[in-house]
């Protein structure tokens, strides 16, 4: 198998074919999908095997202490040749890495060959193909957690080992100084818990990235704005915790911390930084100064590591293992998350040069990633494939409502669920002054928001209770627009009640979600279901693509999307109930670039930029054409939120938000091109066609305006580009047999 090594004499970094590791009895034989890299401590390593003989030892004057009662003790002949031989050796890397289990030895009853798992220690969790891991320092991986999220277990242990330390309660204010990762985390996990978080550090962009991530402000630690803030968050008292993250040999970070902790603070030190106390600052405000040590109790303790020998609960409440499981779930609750931290993912056999590239700076990096051979194979690193789910019609099925054409002078009568922004600014404006449409009931989770939109739109009544108007025989089509993770089971529940469905998207985040759907539909008979997909409607884009016309050969599309930054507590920032937000709002592009080539995507794949949501998608589709969604949240305001360019056959269609459009190509008579007259500001995206479509659908019992076949695509192809940036492959879109 292949490890990586270093030899701290020479500095030289290698990956070494080495004999594979036995599995032991007490622990498992794990094949590791992906390691992290310690951005801090490997560095640290790293650079100190790269100085000379004098600067090792100024560095690290522990163990030239150790030389020097060696050398009193056997003397100088015997203690050369010891040093220089442990110098001269090849060293592991790593500590922290998620894999899947290989061999179980004996006595281990908790976890089956196949299962994933996140490993730790510096001795057993290393930067390896393979790994025997002792029980106390692997844990499972819950359901649904992607392996890469998954391998930040023990910089996350060493996090949450930290916090627990300082003993934050809520309402409390926090200072992070140090926001590399292991201070990212922190800032994160006190966030969680309820604790107001000021961050330090001296790069703008890791400040950028904690206030990001939840920290109320950021700034570097010798700025007055890192003061003004504590001051303002503590009405001048000073924080009630400090959490030290920081590396290197300035005193700066604990004279900050005696600044600005409150009296009888606590100070926790979770990094390797200097710590000169200044004795008169840390006496006069009596403050608590506490050690992190690792990823916590049983750390070094060679009974609980290598012998397996668990400390009983009562006594102590987290232990190293504990805090890894602990910080896995936190993990797939989404209550923290690493994605933004990942700045670069590198093959394994890259090891050398990635560490090259840490270590001259060429690599700006918060965490990085190896993937193994085994991320691309069975070891469950990512989802090789999504569903596209059947649509199945049951014939036999008595619809709960007849589909049914309705006269002339009826008007159709519509319930909305859900009064929010986008309803009350973009679809009710749009149906309060069409002809014949009635707006019967708006049912909402609070009073005052229905009781809001009835007065403004017209409703006949407002209502919380969601089964009066699924029971009631007189609406025809009701309208879900809510939060997302509601969406799914709302149009499970209007389709079982035999209603017309227009729901806002995403129709669902999950793949159950998509498939309990689909089974509402095959049960009732009922598929009357319209996704708020609306960019295919807008005039503009279909007035381009008519003057495009048809085409024979492949064709190759780009759609950037300039999404923008979000308001610090949007909803849309809660990914652990709502989804991310590409999920939510990506399957606008996706169906759109799908309208524009006339098919539906085979397979998709994503990444995401280092250290932002700025992502990348290729959609390929059955033609051989492709699209290509650059979705950025990191650009200029300025900047117009959609431009398009479809290109096939000689021909160029061209779409500037939805502004200007413009078709080029060449003819028999040369080349020539059409553009669009510049429309007002007030873009038409499309509701307003999609609205009209929807409602005479539901009027004349015709078809939906878009087929469910294609709804189903989009949402399992919006779908996979989460399994693909959790597997970091292409995902194929697997079609179910009818």
């Amino acid at each position: 198998m292949k490890q990586v090594v270093q030899n701290y004499k020479s500095g030289e970094l290698a990956v070494l074919d080495v004999p594979v590791p036995g599995c032991k009895p007490g622990g498992v034989l794990v094949r590791t999908v992906y390691s992290l890299i310690s951005t801090g401590t490997e560095l640290m390593k790293v650079s100190e095997a790269g100085m000379s003989m004098l600067g090792k030892a100024r560095s690290r004057p522990d163990q030239v202490a150790k030389v020097m009662q060696s050398v009193a003790t056997n003397g100088l002949p015997a203690t050369y040749r010891k040093v220089m031989g442990k110098l001269d050796s090849y060293t592991p890397l790593g500590y922290s890495l998620c894999g899947v289990v290989e061999q179980v030895g004996a006595g281990v009853d908790d976890v089956k060959v196949g299962d994933l798992v996140a490993c730790a220690g510096n001795e057993h969790a290393l930067h390896a193909e393979l790994n025997w891991v002792p029980k106390n320092l692997y844990t499972p991986v819950p359901d649904g957690l992607a392996p890469r999220h998954a391998a930040f277990g023990t910089v996350g242990s060493i996090a949450l080992q930290g916090v627990r330390q300082g003993e934050p309660q809520l309402g409390e204010v926090a200072l992070v100084i140090g926001l590399g990762l292991i201070g990212q985390l922190v800032v994160q996990l006190l966030t969680a818990a309820g604790v107001r978080v000021v961050g330090a550090d001296p790069d703008p962009a890791r400040c950028e990235l904690a206030a990001r991530l939840g920290a109320v402000a950021c700034g570097d630690p010798g700025s007055a704005a890192v003061e003004a803030a504590v001051a303002e968050l503590t009405g001048g008292h000073g924080v009630d915790q400090v959490y030290l993250a920081a590396g290197g040999g300035s005193n700066q970070p604990v004279e900050l911390a005696a600044h600005l902790a409150r009296d009888r603070g606590r100070v926790v030190d979770i990094g390797k930084c200097r710590l000169d106390l200044p004795w008169n600052a840390y006496y006069e405000k009596e403050l608590d100064v506490r050690f992190s040590r690792s990823y916590g109790p049983g750390r070094y303790d060679p009974e609980y590591e290598l012998a397996g020998r668990d400390y009983p609960i009562g006594y102590v409440r987290w232990t190293e293992r504990r805090n890894l499981a602990c910080f896995l779930d936190l993990l797939a609750r989404g209550r923290v998350d690493v994605e933004p931290l990942v700045s670069h993912i590198a093959a394994f056999d890259d090891a050398v040069e990635t560490y090259r590239r840490l270590k001259d700076g060429e690599l700006k990096a918060v965490a990085v990633l190896f993937r193994y051979p085994e991320a691309e194979g069975e070891g469950g690193a990512q989802a090789p494939t999504v569903a596209v789910p059947a649509v199945r019609r049951d014939q036999q099925a008595t619809p709960a409502r007849p589909v049914r054409a309705r006269s002339a002078g009826t008007p159709v009568r519509l319930a909305f669920v859900g009064a929010g922004n986008y309803a009350t600014s973009m679809l009710l404006p749009h149906l309060a002054q069409r002809d014949g449409v009635e707006l019967s009931t708006v049912v909402t989770t609070t009073a005052l928001s229905g009781a809001n939109a009835q007065r403004k739109f017209g409703f006949g009544r407002a209502t919380t209770d969601l089964d009066a108007v699924l029971g009631d025989e007189s609406i025809d089509a009701v309208f879900v627009v809510t939060r997302h993770s509601s969406h799914a089971e709302l149009t499970r529940q209007a389709l079982l009640a035999g209603k017309a469905v227009f729901v806002e998207k995403p129709l669902a985040l999950t793949e159950d979600e998509l498939a309990g759907v689909l089974a509402a539909v095959e049960e009732s008979g009922n598929d009357r279901l319209q996704v708020g997909f609306n960019r295919r409607f807008a005039p503009l884009l279909r007035e381009a693509r008519a003057r495009f016309g048809a085409r024979t050969g492949p064709a190759s599309l780009r759609y950037l999307v300039n999404a923008g930054r979000l308001q610090h507590g949007s909803w849309y920032l809660q990914q652990g109930t709502e989804g991310s937000r590409f999920a939510g709002e990506g399957g606008h592009f996706v169906d759109t670039a799908s309208w524009l080539l006339g098919s539906d995507p085979v397979s998709v794949y994503a990444v995401a930029a280092a250290g932002n949501e700025d992502l990348q998608v290729v959609l390929r589709y059955p033609d051989g054409s492709t699209a290509t969604l650059s979705y950025v949240t990191s650009g200029p305001g300025s900047f117009p939120k959609e431009t398009l360019d479809l290109v096939a056959d000689g021909k160029v269609l061209k779409l500037d938000d939805f502004v200007r459009a413009s078709v080029y190509f060449d003819g028999t008579a040369g080349r020539r091109r059409w553009v669009s007259s510049r429309l007002p500001k007030a873009r038409d995206k499309g509701q307003s066609a999609e609205l009209a479509a929807f409602v005479k659908a539901v009027r004349t019992g015709g078809p939906m305006p878009v087929p469910l076949e294609s709804l189903v695509a989009t949402t399992a192809a919006t779908l996979a580009v989460q399994a693909g940036l959790a597997g970091g492959a292409p995902v194929t879109l697997a079609r179910a047999a009818r």
